[in-house]
């Protein structure tokens, strides 16, 4: 089985704010997120709700998306979280 990875948008309860993050274990970062266990960014501004995320199967192509995706404007990102979820649920007990 080849190791994947992911690209993954999180935000807070009120989906303000959008942190796009990498990662090769989603559950587990996500996790860290929810729980605080990594001071930064997400912790500061309270972002836990896994809300997009996309696979690859090399690290290369997953770390060229994340810079892609964090350079484009706000309307670009809500528009790749309205086509996959359009509730803007968490996805994080799905994973």
């Amino acid at each position: 089985m080849n190791k994947q990875y992911y690209i993954y948008f999180i935000t807070n309860w009120t989906s303000e704010i959008i942190y796009t993050g990498v990662t090769s274990n989603l559950q587990k970062r996500i996790y860290e997120h929810k729980y605080k266990v990594v001071k930064g960014f997400s912790r500061q501004y309270k972002l836990s709700k896994l809300v997009y995320y996309e696979i690859f199967d090399d690290p290369e192509n997953a770390i060229l998306r994340e810079k892609q995706i964090k350079k484009w404007r706000r309307d670009k990102k809500d528009f790749l979280v309205n086509q996959m979820n359009p509730e803007w649920r968490d996805l994080y007990d799905e994973l």
